[in-house]
């Protein structure tokens, strides 16, 4: 007997778990923004890489060198994030966003566009920020 399709083994896609990715997403940066560094790593899987101006860190890495700055930049320059993206395929989710940037940082005057490519996996019922892609480029 053959079958034909089976709904039930098949991971939920559609606006529920896109929901889902965008918050893991914007609770990730809302904490960063909250200067909450420990919050922050909580949607952080433990293999995940990170990909900013040609660099490659590991979560390690990105922990102690990148996120204090992260952290420092996030509470002192206003952005403004446009509609996460959101594409989904079983326990695999990708989402880009761009984000306007104006304000001023240590001093100096910002104002870039930062474009976001994550990729999320759920694990354990809850999704885990697997890898970042950060891009800029002058409006």
């Amino acid at each position: 007997m053959a079958l034909f399709s089976l709904p039930g083994c098949s991971a939920p896609s559609g606006p529920d778990v896109e929901r889902e990715v965008t918050s893991t997403l914007e609770s990730f940066y809302s904490a960063m923004k909250a200067g909450d560094a420990t919050k922050a790593m909580t949607f952080i899987a433990p293999d995940a890489l990170f990909v900013e101006s040609g660099r490659l860190e590991t979560r390690a890495e990105y922990e102690k060198n990148h996120l204090p700055n992260d952290i420092a930049f996030e509470k002192q320059v206003t952005g403004k994030r446009g509609q996460w993206q959101v594409k989904t395929q079983a326990d695999t989710a990708w989402a880009i966003a761009m984000t306007d940037f104006d304000g001023t940082f240590e001093g100096s005057p910002v104002r870039f566009v930062s474009a976001q490519l994550a990729v999320l996996t759920r694990q354990d019922s809850r999704w885990l920020i697997r890898s970042v892609h950060w891009s800029s480029r002058r409006p």
